[in-house]
């Protein structure tokens, strides 16, 4: 790879400023709360629908926050009843929003690095504004549709039922 190439691509990489990937399910279930001995462990459950792990990186704000919501909202990924590829708005379906911090890393060696990913603070100020606005868009359009989540920073179990896999990966700068 010429010098020119590498930098270019290099370049590239560095203004990516979040990750998403999309994937279809025709259910999903989440630990989000493993069990005590005072409480009993605590899942949240989709139906058919979409499942969005989002990833936010340095440089992320409020702006980018409401594109990457109106894109993944609105992408055409899931087929319809007739075979049409629509929205998950437009099918309707769930959404399962889950923090990914894996995917903003990259490797070195034989080692993943996470050194552009957000700080957790401003992260979880941005990931609760991303589920927030999806709950609320989703909401407006068909209240019979739910939109559930993870905790941020959080280990969780995902349990998932796909008719694929179809799994989509997104950038957002």
């Amino acid at each position: 790879m010429s010098s020119e190439t590498k930098s270019k691509s290099e370049s590239a990489a560095n203004c990516v400023k979040a990750r998403a990937l999309l994937q279809q399910c025709l259910s999903a279930r989440l630990l989000v709360q493993p069990k005590t001995d005072d409480k009993d462990a605590e899942f949240v459950e989709i139906g058919r629908g979409l499942i969005a792990y989002v990833c936010f990186m340095k440089g992320s704000n409020e702006e980018l926050v409401d594109r990457m919501v109106k894109s993944i909202l609105n992408v055409r990924l899931s087929e319809n009843e007739a075979g049409k590829l629509v929205s998950i708005m437009d099918l309707p379906g769930d959404v399962l929003i889950i923090p990914q911090a894996t995917l903003g890393g990259s490797m070195k060696g034989k080692c993943m690095q996470y050194h552009k990913n957000i700080a957790k603070d401003e992260g979880q100020l941005l990931y609760t504004r991303f589920v927030n606005i999806c709950r609320n868009t989703v909401q407006k359009q068909n209240q019979e549709c739910t939109v559930q989540n993870g905790t941020y920073g959080n280990r969780q179990v995902l349990s998932t039922v796909t008719n694929g896999p179809f799994s989509h990966f997104l950038e957002f700068s």
